[in-house]
């Protein structure tokens, strides 16, 4: 049957192959859309692991109203806090990295060209940042592992963005581009901020001009080192962390920590709570929300188009060989082989077509790879690669390949029903 079936298709060549062109069409859409898909699941899920992490500890009350009044919501023992959170046997093994941050703001002021910015600065540990950049669980960054620009050991050495710079008249000192140069020679700044009381002031030498994507956290973002910013937010108090941040080795662990940390502060009864990347950053579950509703359409969009097409073509091709139903069915044909026959030709169809789209995919995904293709995305400061996922799809493709045969197969009922049910004497003497 299915070599009938297969003779069948190739014999009217022009009609199947328009057909054909059509599934090709939604495969190839569908394969590309689907690979872009996944690329902005998993470039997000890298870029905010390697920022924020899995996971951030904070003093109960720090997330609702914290960044008004960091030091009352700061983690005065944040050093025995991630010692026991080292230590715990179940933790152990799923952390990566544990490290403390310090989350400020302030004005950052330039004497030399006598112009002032307000910032938002983040206090980390060089170091540990350095790792944290390190994670690439998709294997997408070709190697790519980029520094903080910061020393352990050179606590007065601040990162600013780019935007900033170009505020604050570093161009010259940071050798940016597409910025008018100063007359300074440095990049000192003057940073002035304070938890409580009298404002803190400390100079610090800018370094690196580092883009961050969005062109408002460009114009505002410093990176100072973990004791710098603990001594500009804290002043002469005891230093504290507004934040422990957890990175873990695997993504699907989220669920395990988090639980067990909050099994562990109840336990120990901290005032402590834990929350996850999706709740530090909730545009993530938006954007990706907005991608797969796009997909979603579009292959909604491509399943009708398919199907019309293929139930056309089946109609046409029920017409032009009514005189051999009558045929097959005079020598003995049951209906339900005739039913069988005309499906089995749109399965073929579809599996032709799906798969000649999947290969064309699959080819331009190479070509759009290679081709060095940049483009700025919606608040984006910066150009950005325009990449396509190829590690870990297979079950995209093979999605896309069921999905295509099985509404080219559904498409062929109605007209297979038709065919199945013909008179035999009325089919013969059909002209």
């Amino acid at each position: 049957m299915f070599k009938i079936a297969f003779r069948n298709v190739l014999r009217n060549g022009r009609r199947s192959l328009m057909t054909a062109m059509a599934i090709i069409v939604g495969a190839t859409a569908l394969v590309l859309l689907g690979e872009y898909n996944a690329m902005i699941k998993v470039g997000m899920e890298t870029g905010i692991v390697r920022g924020l992490g899995h996971l951030q500890v904070f003093k109960t009350g720090y997330f609702t109203f914290g960044s008004g009044k960091p030091a009352a919501y700061s983690i005065a023992d944040y050093e025995k806090t991630m010692a026991m959170i080292r230590k715990d046997p179940q933790l152990s093994s799923m952390i990566a990295v544990i490290t403390p941050r310090v989350s400020l703001g302030g004005i950052a002021g330039n004497a030399a060209v006598d112009k002032s910015k307000t910032f938002f600065g983040s206090g980390l540990v060089p170091s540990d940042k350095d790792r944290m950049n390190t994670w690439d669980a998709y294997g997408i960054t070709n190697g790519d592992r980029p520094k903080s620009g910061l020393d352990d050991a050179k606590p007065d050495q601040v990162v600013v963005g780019v935007g900033l710079a170009r505020i604050l008249g570093l161009c010259r000192p940071l050798k940016l581009k597409d910025c008018p140069a100063g007359p300074q020679t440095d990049a000192k700044l003057q940073l002035l901020s304070g938890g409580s009381g009298a404002p803190n002031i400390v100079t610090v030498t800018a370094v690196k001009a580092s883009g961050q994507g969005a062109k408002e956290l460009d114009d505002s973002y410093i990176g100072l080192h973990f004791a710098k910013a603990q001594q500009l937010l804290y002043g002469g108090d005891l230093h504290k962390a507004t934040a422990i941040v957890i990175q873990l080795k695997r993504t699907a662990d989220i669920a395990r920590a988090k639980a067990r940390l909050v099994q562990i502060f109840a336990r120990d009864k901290l005032d402590l709570e834990v929350k996850d990347f999706d709740e530090l950053y909730p545009s993530n579950r938006q954007i990706l929300g907005y991608f797969m509703a796009m997909f979603a359409f579009i292959g909604v969009v491509m399943a009708i188009i398919v199907g019309f097409t293929i139930a056309n073509t089946m109609s046409m091709s029920v017409m032009e060989r009514t005189n051999e139903i009558g045929t097959a069915r005079a020598m003995g044909v049951r209906r339900g082989g005739v039913h069988r026959q005309f499906l089995l030709e749109g399965a073929i169809l579809g599996g032709i077509g799906a798969t000649a789209g999947i290969a064309i995919a699959l080819a331009l995904t190479h070509v759009i790879n290679h081709a060095g293709i940049t483009y700025t995305p919606p608040g984006n400061a910066s150009a950005v690669a325009l990449t396509l996922l190829t590690k870990g799809t297979e079950g995209l493709l093979a999605t896309v390949w069921i999905l295509l045969t099985a509404i080219a197969t559904l498409a062929s009922i109605i007209p297979a029903n038709r065919a199945s049910r013909m008179k035999v004497v009325d089919a013969l003497r059909h002209v």
